[in-house]
């Protein structure tokens, strides 16, 4: 998302509406040297704040993001029951595949990571995630970039924020909204949350409801981890694709 400075803004009153803060409008805008000197008509980067999701209610346990014990970084499994590297995940049916693989698998090879530390890497998911993006909302950053290592969107069409990505798979003809009872492993389901927006991608059935991967705000100092998740949020869309 884009935002055209006004006469008389300042970045700090932008990052309060935008809810988001200083330092990740300065890491968005390397242009900005000085905090205090931004000009009108400039368009800054936003980096997406509220394209994350608080702690909810899925299936009589905790979701996510409302872990008790869960660790904050490395191996272990994610709180909430939601299953770790290897968890107990059936997919139900083929997974969506791109020229390059499945971004389900991809998704999948990442269980565990820390978005912060993935999105450094050098190659691969990493290397497709911009790492300006802050530790507490990579969602769409990841579910891009594992999307574009399996060869179904582009560069060019890779967005941080959950409603652009939503927008540049609706505007692709290789995509196809469907019903998540269509939905296959890989599928970008972009969900409405109380604070924003969330993407994930589809990862079958579980107790007779939708199972999720992607990067979710599990760790104690609320960044994300790479997990498996039961969110029980308004689904916005199911982006499957037919290329």
């Amino acid at each position: 998302m884009s935002y055209r400075i006004k006469s008389g803004d300042t970045l700090s009153a932008i990052a309060k509406s935008h809810h988001t803060s200083v330092s990740a409008l300065m890491k968005a805008n390397p242009q900005i040297k000085n905090a205090n000197k931004i000009y009108a008509g400039k368009s800054l980067n936003l980096p997406g704040a509220r394209d994350s999701f608080e702690p909810g209610k899925a299936g009589g346990g905790k979701a996510g993001g409302a872990q008790a014990g869960g660790k904050p970084a490395g191996g272990g499994k994610p709180a909430g029951g939601t299953g770790g590297a290897g968890g107990a995940t059936a997919p139900t049916g083929p997974a969506s595949r791109g020229p390059k693989g499945s971004p389900f698998d991809i998704a999948r090879s990442h269980l565990d990571k820390n978005a912060g530390s993935l999105k450094l890497e050098k190659s691969g998911v990493g290397a497709d995630m911009e790492d300006w993006v802050p530790n507490n909302v990579n969602c769409a950053n990841f579910v891009s970039a594992c999307l574009e290592q399996a060869g179904q969107i582009k560069d060019s069409q890779h967005h941080n924020a959950v409603l652009g990505l939503q927008k540049n798979l609706d505007n692709d003809p290789n995509f196809k909204r469907v019903s998540i009872n269509q939905a296959k492993p890989g599928d970008v389901v972009s969900l409405k949350t109380p604070g924003g927006h969330h993407v994930v991608m589809f990862a079958g059935m579980k107790n007779g409801k939708p199972q999720y991967i992607g990067s979710n705000n599990i760790n104690k100092d609320g960044s994300q981890r790479i997990s498996y998740s039961q969110m029980n949020y308004p689904i916005m869309s199911v982006h499957q694709y037919r290329g």
